[in-house]
């Protein structure tokens, strides 16, 4: 796994969307995920979480309108209908989901510190 490619990358999907990741999701996907086509975690209620590589990342929140409608939130993983997200404006490493289908009109659930604890 090639860590400086994947935080190039981060910092390609920085750019597009005009915002900085936070610290510890982008240390998640360089050392973690890193190339790997399919990365999973089993978070704290024992459900199987599909974190996104950098390669998908960016597809999968325009497939859902994410920034359409939440242009504060970034998708970074799923489960089943869940999306799993971080919030891009206060520089917090926390992890949020939600049914996709209620984007924009339900809050946020707050899941876990960081990347990290979202594991169980």
């Amino acid at each position: 796994m090639n860590k400086i490619k994947v935080m190039k990358k981060l910092a390609d999907i920085e750019k597009i969307l005009g915002k900085e990741l936070p610290i510890v999701y982008k240390k998640f996907l360089s050392e973690e995920v890193g190339e790997k086509e399919a990365y999973e975690i089993r978070n704290t209620r024992g459900d199987l979480v599909y974190i996104y590589n950098y390669h998908d990342v960016i597809e999968r929140n325009k497939t859902y309108t994410i920034q359409d409608v939440e242009p504060n939130y970034f998708l970074i993983g799923q489960d089943g209908d869940i999306g799993y997200f971080i919030y891009l404006d206060d520089k917090n490493d926390k992890i949020y989901s939600l049914d996709l289908g209620a984007i924009g009109s339900l809050d946020m659930d707050e899941e876990a510190k960081d990347i990290y604890n979202l594991r169980a």
